[in-house]
Order: C-alpha cells, then structure tokens, then sequence
C-alpha cells in the first residue's frame, strides 16, 4: 500500500513537471511579444511575427504533453502519441460546423490545461499497460490505440471538465457585485491563486468579461503573486528560472503549489494590501487583460490607458508589490518562521 502511494505521488510529480515546463515553453513567446508588438502593427514583419506567436502558443497542449512523456523516459514514438492525444483532449482545436461549405476545424487559445494533463495521463497509463504487446504492429496499433483512443475520451471529458473553469468563472463574477474595495480584495485574491494553478486566468478573464476595476483588481491579482515569485525565487533557483516567471512563465510553480501549499501565503497577503490602491484610485482594466498582469506590461498599460497618471502606475504596479512582497518575506520566513525559502520556491519541475 505504501508502495503504491509512493508511486502515485511519483506519477502526479511527473505530469506537473511536465506541464509547468510545457506551459513556459508555449506561453513564453507570445506573453512576452504581445505588448511589444502592438505597438510596431503597421508593420508586416511585426504582425507576421505575433501570428506566428499565437499559432505557437496554439501548440502548448502538444508540448506539455511530449515534455511530460518524456518524463516518463518514452520512447519518440511514444513520446509522440502522448503529445498527440494531448492536443486532441484539450479542445484547442475545436470542429466549427457553421463555417465554411462543410465546416471547418478552428484553433484557438492553449485549450484546456486540466484536460491536456488528464488526457496526457490517460495515455501515459494507457502505453504503460500496453507495454510491448502490440509487437511488430506497434507503430500503426499505438497511434490508434493509445492517440486516438485517449484523445476521444479526452474530447468527451472536456465539457465536464471545463465546467470547473465556468463554475469558478462564476464565483468570481459575483464578487463584482460588492463594494469595490471588497471587490478588490477578492477578486485579487482569487487570482493571485489562480495564476500558479493549472486554471487560465485569461479565459477566466475572458469568459466571465471582467471590466473596469474588476479588471485592474484582477490583473493586480496576478502581478502581485508575480512580484512574490520573483523576489522568492532571485537567490534559489537558476537566474533564468526567475527571469521567466517575470516574463510571465508563474505557472511553471504548479508543482510547487501542489507539494508546497504554504507558497500562497506571501502571494495572497501580498494580493491584499496591492488590491487596496485598485479600490482607492479606480484602477481600471479590459477582459483581455484582467489575466496577464505585468505580462508584457499588458496590466500596467491598461490602467494607464483607463486614465491613471504613470506615477501612480509605477507605484501601483511596481513599487508597492516590491515592497509587500519584501516584507512578507522577512515576517514569515525570518519572523514567523512558516517555511524555508529555499524549500518552497525552488523550482520543482
């Protein structure tokens, strides 16, 4: 019984590190390129380069699933149908029967992060059992068997799972209903947690059209959780580890938010006191970036186009979370002694 908890735990921490790598690898160029290029569009390099991005950002399930078959040492032909089923369970790319003569196939997003790692661990269970029984016929039976096979069951879990997605979307949606500085801290709350959980933001964002304050509490949210990261994370783990949680790789912390829960208090106490200014000075947000934070500068800028002067922005933005963010960080890691630094932000994909 042991045995077999040791070895579930095992496999867990290899779906998570899997995902948390595939998520940077596949968010990175378009999180970092979106708020550069939006500003060079009149040229057809630059519009040329932030499509290739999206379509980029497109393949994420395909990579988080060959990155977390090769944590199980697959072969290429293996590693290659687990990435395959994983891009099909993930509802990335979905059939649109309305357009065009006979309808047509249209790719959108990154899918599903909590289906694409179900559906890669579908597969992997599935070539694990398999083994070598297919013989001589492996590489026609696998692709079939073992692709297709999850992919399919991945594609009819997607709606249910998804619904996880909505239903929190929802919660979320009724803070936008109180006061705003309760809004604010909620709100903020939420996605400060949010953000190193395999749940998007952005589509939550999106879905439930945060707007206003609800927007610029939300992107703060996710920046503070950001700024608590890097700081946490400067003297622990690899110097490039750290520049890309600041270029928007957070959720890279999955594995760590799972093994390690007590990460969320920094993050949420920080998300608290950052979301104060949100309510104070109407700082001010879109659907589309309520998810990203300081990804890209998308959050800062927002508010800045709302009407907030770039001296509150910085402030708000960037000095206030710094300084939070360095104090909790001698109160509950020096003073109150909740945990090791060293143990709960060292990266563990």
């Amino acid at each position: 019984m042991k045995k077999q908890k040791v070895m579930s735990k095992v496999f867990v921490n290899k779906i998570l590190a899997g995902t948390a790598t595939g998520v940077i690898i596949g968010l990175i160029p378009n999180a970092v390129l979106v708020g550069v290029l939006k500003y060079l569009s009149q040229y057809r390099l630059a519009t040329t380069i932030g499509q290739s991005a999206i379509i980029f950002q497109i393949a994420t399930p395909l990579i988080i699933g060959a990155l977390i078959a090769l944590q199980f040492e697959f072969s290429p032909m293996n590693l290659m149908v687990v990435a395959g089923a994983s891009f099909v369970g993930s509802g990335v790319v979905k059939f649109t029967p309305d357009l065009g003569e006979n309808g047509l196939y249209v790719g959108a997003g990154t899918g599903d992060i909590i289906n694409t790692m179900i559906t890669a661990s579908l597969a992997v269970l599935l070539i694990l059992f398999v083994g070598d029984r297919f013989g001589s016929v492996a590489i026609v039976l696998t692709p079939i068997v073992v692709g297709v096979g999850a992919g399919t069951i991945g594609f009819y879990l997607y709606p249910y799972v998804t619904a996880i997605t909505s239903t929190i979307g929802k919660i979320i949606n009724n803070f936008t209903t109180l006061q705003p500085l309760l809004m604010s801290i909620l709100i903020a709350c939420s996605f400060a947690f949010l953000i190193i959980s395999p749940i998007s933001t952005v589509a939550i964002g999106a879905a439930i059209q945060l707007n206003g304050i609800s927007a610029g509490a939300a992107a703060m949210g996710v920046a503070a959780t950001t700024i608590v990261l890097v700081v946490n994370s400067w003297k622990v783990n690899r110097s490039g580890i750290t520049i890309a949680i600041a270029l928007g790789a957070m959720k890279m912390m999955m594995p760590n938010l799972f093994r390690k829960p007590i990460i969320l208090v920094p993050c949420i106490v920080t998300a608290v006191i950052c979301s104060v200014p949100v309510a104070l000075l109407s700082i001010s947000g879109t659907p589309g970036s309520a998810g990203f934070g300081l990804v890209g500068l998308v959050g800062p800028l927002a508010s800045l186009d709302a009407g907030l002067n770039i001296g509150w922005d910085l402030i708000c933005w960037l000095v206030i979370p710094v300084a939070v963010a360095l104090l909790s960080q001698i109160i509950f890691e020096k003073g109150l002694k909740l945990y090791n630094r060293e143990d709960v932000f060292k990266f563990l994909g």
